[in-house]
């Protein structure tokens, strides 16, 4: 046999700039049942190149010959499909690493029935899918951020269960599942789903060094490998090795290493101190300091391999609200280490931890009182204002307190002022009415590829797709005699095969446009309105929508945000957006169609849904409310689905314009009021009681 050729990839210990990614990722490889890494960060940092190296660095996997799921030898499976193994052989071959494409179908991942096999010569058989190919090796997913809901649901349960099931067309086949799971992601194309997220093990947060030489460093190495990547690898040869045993050391290691009560104890505490949910995180970062201390030669868990594992298994499991950033609190992290951690013994028997150098108390000091006053300081007899600089006259006001401006009703808001958002609510479910077949998603009925099956169709050409195996056989069925058919099985040509028509919920592109005018009113009143809208936020984030925003005030409209699926970008934008000045409400529509036109062109298969947010008022130019109806009348004309939520007050003579322009756009009119979803149903039974 031909040896293989040496490969040729970028090596795992050239990367420049990039401790923390590789230490997590050398630490999962140690350990698997750590649960996987999620590298996040900007576009160009080398997350993609770091993850496709670390395979050249992996010890060899001993297998099955001939098992498609890559059984281990000492311990085959049970239940393989392609066994049972009795007393089997034992070849090595190289780690795997498996990659899940963004667009790969629920059949592809799991493994489907041959249909071939099936309809030519009358047998079931299994054809395995990537989560078989990935057993025992690495499952890695590029853009994970951007992977339909579908495909996340069968990555769950493979990563909770270890095991993989298929129960569909006439197949039932399980088989074991477990990898170690790499996913990549950029935070601005959007975020995970909560269950995904908190599957990861351990987390890093990659960004570009600032330092001109660490940049330089990273230029030279990767133009040196662009000019001769052999000779680039061979230069990294001896480092490769160095790294490649001792991972294999670190491995026989991990059974050795002592976990000891005091560092299990510590563990907890700084979990509680982060307020995490469950006991994951616990579990990963034992498991993970374990894997450190068996990296760094340690047979014992010390404080150091609680704190690297903290680092890497927490900055994703803190996060209480959708919209909250992620990350570490380092001051944070290093009090809780402080405060778990027990003090040194100390030789003197009288001793205490609480004390002086012997950890007493002084025999000599006159006894003290436990339930006494602590002392006072002189200075507090100044009063409040004399050192507390937030309580004096001229201490700088909190933003989130009242602004006395706010008291006079009906004051417009100043040009330029910041109105921030309250506690966001469940907002009621805005929908395009129309089926349509978008993308996979959960917000307005579509043809999708998941779902319930509603039909058949014929397959055009080479389409791929989920076949209708019943209106399959249908189709063939009437043509066997003028096919020749003898014996078992089937005669089946390319036009016979029909594909699944199945219903089920679409992806929208919600667009935002929101009146950002002085006629918006009181500060009082764009904090509702940013609350409104930071709520439907958060819904377009729960059903994975993509986003974007557009404003308009003074004498024009402006893209905030072009569309994207980083809702929490978007969050970020509308809490910073000034308000006040004209309304130039055709411009702002205007705007907001021509953002639309670009998205169709790039996604087609998304749909859109306009949410206009405003009160009607348009007060720039000549003949401002003339041309905004001019506007609205354009973009019915071109379908796109709109949902007008008017923002004029309740109380005092109502104009009713935003009613009016919501007819023109054949929109869908929702009261400001009304965009919470429960307030509707409130409405009618308080008149009921009435």
């Amino acid at each position: 046999m031909r040896p293989a050729p040496p490969s040729t990839g970028f090596p795992f210990t050239a990367v420049v700039g990039m401790e923390d990614l590789q230490l997590a990722l050398i630490l999962a490889t140690i350990s698997p049942a750590i649960g996987g890494v999620l590298i996040r960060g900007e576009k160009g940092t080398a997350k993609s190149t770091a993850v496709r190296a670390l395979t050249e660095i992996l010890p060899p996997v001993d297998v099955v010959p001939g098992c498609r799921f890559s059984c281990d030898p000492a311990a085959p499976a049970a239940d393989c499909p392609d066994g049972p193994h009795v007393a089997p052989e034992a070849v090595s071959r190289a780690a795997r690493l498996v990659e899940l494409p963004v667009g790969a179908t629920e059949d592809r991942v799991l493994g489907s029935l041959h249909l071939e096999k099936a309809l030519a010569e009358g047998v079931t058989a299994y054809e395995p899918g990537l989560l078989a190919a990935a057993h025992r090796g690495l499952l890695y997913v590029d853009e994970v951020n951007l992977l339909h809901d579908h495909l996340v649901d069968v990555l769950l349960d493979a990563a909770a269960m270890g095991r993989a099931t298929v129960e569909r067309d006439g197949v039932s086949v399980t088989h074991p599942a477990r990898f170690v799971l790499v996913g990549t992601m950029n935070p601005e194309e959007g975020e995970l789903r909560p269950q995904l997220l908190d599957r990861f093990g351990l987390t890093v947060d990659v960004v570009a060094s600032r330092d001109p030489a660490v940049r330089v460093e990273v230029m030279r190495a990767r133009l040196s490998y662009e000019a001769d990547p052999a000779a680039f690898v061979i230069r990294y040869d001896g480092p490769q090795r160095e790294l490649a045993e001792r991972i294999v050391k670190a491995r026989d290691l991990l059974s050795e290493v002592i976990l000891t009560d005091s560092a299990l104890r510590q563990i907890a505490e700084i979990c509680a101190s982060f307020d995490v949910d469950g006991m994951r995180a616990d579990l990963v970062t034992a498991r993970t300091a374990v894997a450190h201390a068996a990296w760094s030669g340690r047979t014992v868990v010390e404080v150091e391999d609680v704190r690297a594992a903290a680092k890497l298994a927490l900055p994703h499991r803190r996060r209480r609200n959708p919209f909250d950033a992620p990350g570490m609190d380092e001051d944070q992290l290093e009090q809780a280490i402080q405060d778990s951690t027990p003090p040194p013994p100390d030789d003197d028997p009288d001793g205490g931890p609480d004390g002086g150098p012997g950890g007493g108390s002084d025999p000599d000091a006159p006894p003290t009182d436990p339930d006494a006053a602590p002392p006072t300081d002189p200075a507090d007899d100044r009063g409040p204002d004399a050192h507390d600089p937030g309580t004096g006259p001229d201490a700088p006001r909190n933003s989130a307190d009242p602004d006395p401006a706010d008291s006079q009703p009906g004051r417009p808001t100043p040009v330029g002022d910041v109105v921030g958002s309250s506690e966001p609510y469940k907002a009621r479910l805005l929908s395009v009415q129309a089926a349509g077949a978008g993308v996979a998603g959960r917000r307005s009925r579509a043809i999708t590829e998941v779902g319930r099956v509603v039909g058949d169709r014929a397959r055009v050409g080479s389409e791929s797709g989920r076949p209708h195996l019943l209106a399959t056989i249908r189709a063939a069925a009437p043509h066997q005699h003028a096919r020749g058919r003898i014996g078992a099985g089937l005669a089946v040509r390319a036009g016979d095969v029909r594909l699944s028509v199945r219903e089920g919920r679409e992806g929208n592109l919600v667009l935002f446009c929101v009146d950002a005018s002085g006629s918006m009113g009181t500060k009082r009143r764009m904090g509702e309105v940013k609350t409104a809208i930071v709520s439907l936020l958060l819904d377009a984030y729960q059903r994975r929508d993509t986003v974007g925003l557009v404003t308009f005030a003074g004498a024009e409209a402006t893209v905030a945000l072009p569309p994207t699926g980083s809702v929490e970008t978007a969050v970020r934008r509308l809490e910073s957006l000034p308000t006040g000045g004209r309304t130039p409400l055709a411009e702002g529509l205007l705007q907001a169609a021509e953002v639309l036109r670009i998205a169709a062109i790039r996604d087609p298969r998304r749909r859109p849904l306009l949410v206009l947010v405003t009160d009607g008022r348009a007060t720039y130019g000549e003949k401002a409310f003339a041309r905004a109806k001019q506007a609205a009348g354009w973009l019915a004309q071109r379908g796109i689905a709109t949902v007008v939520v008017d923002c004029e007050p309740r109380r005092g003579v109502r104009l009713g314009l935003a009613g009016e322009l919501a007819a023109d756009l054949g929109a869908e009119y929702l009261d400001l009021g009304d965009v919470a979803a429960g307030n509707l149903i409130r409405a009618v039974t308080e008149r009921k009681a009435a």
